[in-house]
């Protein structure tokens, strides 16, 4: 059975969805921030976990009034405020694309709150080597969608991404305009600006697990995964599919998720 419950944030409130049983797991979601995105996903770990989705704030059913860009910082604070909204102890969490940038700042201002955090294919640019042709890629899909051309914008930014290149229709209809909107506007360039605070992630005593997809193998996703887990020491684990993997391939992403986690807990 699934509950859902509304989290009140700073200048906001977050659509919380839970549903299963056994320990906690938060799941945080990247792209255009809709806790649905998992919803085949957390079917599939119902049976081991207390699965805990939302919707990321002014997406879909969560609220912002606030203006202007959005820190990441910030919503990590919002996934703090979902994890304390639902459990008073430590819970694992697994965030994929954004959702990953998310809960690697969440563990490094607030490592207590989560016992292990899978990071899946996070896309932390300035960990790269060529970091200034992804930045230059993000401000150019900015500008392209902020001057009313919001399927170039969106063709641009899915056809980096392994297995996720739109169809070439004349006439597509894009679904969630207004969150797309904002994902340009007001969080891309916050997300591509973000650099993981390595010496915090270091210190902490969350189990991070920097995972990538065997289909990503070469995209842009893939190497800071790598280079994450080199920079702190830790193994690099290839997970099955591509970047799309926990909707496209739900039921092996789920058994691979699951043996990644802490053992006792499951």
């Amino acid at each position: 059975m699934i509950s859902e419950s509304r989290c009140p944030v700073e200048d906001g409130e977050l659509q919380v969805r839970r549903g299963g049983e056994g320990p906690v797991l938060l799941l945080i979601a990247g792209g255009t921030g809709s806790g649905d995105a998992y919803r085949a996903l957390a079917k599939h770990l119902y049976e081991h976990f207390t699965v805990v989705t939302y919707d990321r704030r002014g997406h879909f059913a969560s609220t912002d009034t606030t203006t202007g860009p959005v820190p990441v910082s910030l919503q990590a604070d919002d996934a703090l405020a979902v994890l304390n909204h639902v459990t008073a102890v430590p819970a694992q969490v697994f965030g994929s694309s954004a959702g990953a940038l998310i809960g690697l700042d969440l563990v490094a201002r607030h490592p207590d709150s989560v016992t292990t955090l899978v990071a899946h294919e996070p896309p932390a640019v300035h960990l790269m080597p060529d970091a200034s042709g992804w930045l230059d890629a993000a401000a150019e899909q900015v500008r392209l969608a902020r001057s009313g051309d919001l399927i170039g914008a969106v063709t641009r930014f899915a056809d980096a991404i392994a297995g996720a290149a739109l169809p070439n229709l004349p006439n597509i209809r894009l679904p969630h305009e207004a969150d797309w909107i904002r994902l340009f506007d007001r969080e891309l360039t916050p997300f591509f600006d973000y650099l993981p605070d390595l010496r915090a992630l270091r210190r902490a005593s969350t189990e991070i697990l920097p995972v990538a997809g065997e289909g990503s193998r070469g995209r842009y996703h893939y190497q800071p995964a790598k280079i994450l887990a080199l920079e702190l020491g830790l193994p690099f684990t290839e997970t099955p599919g591509a970047h799309l993997a926990p909707q496209r391939n739900p039921a092996k992403f789920a058994a691979a998720l699951r043996d990644l986690l802490t053992p006792d807990t499951v």
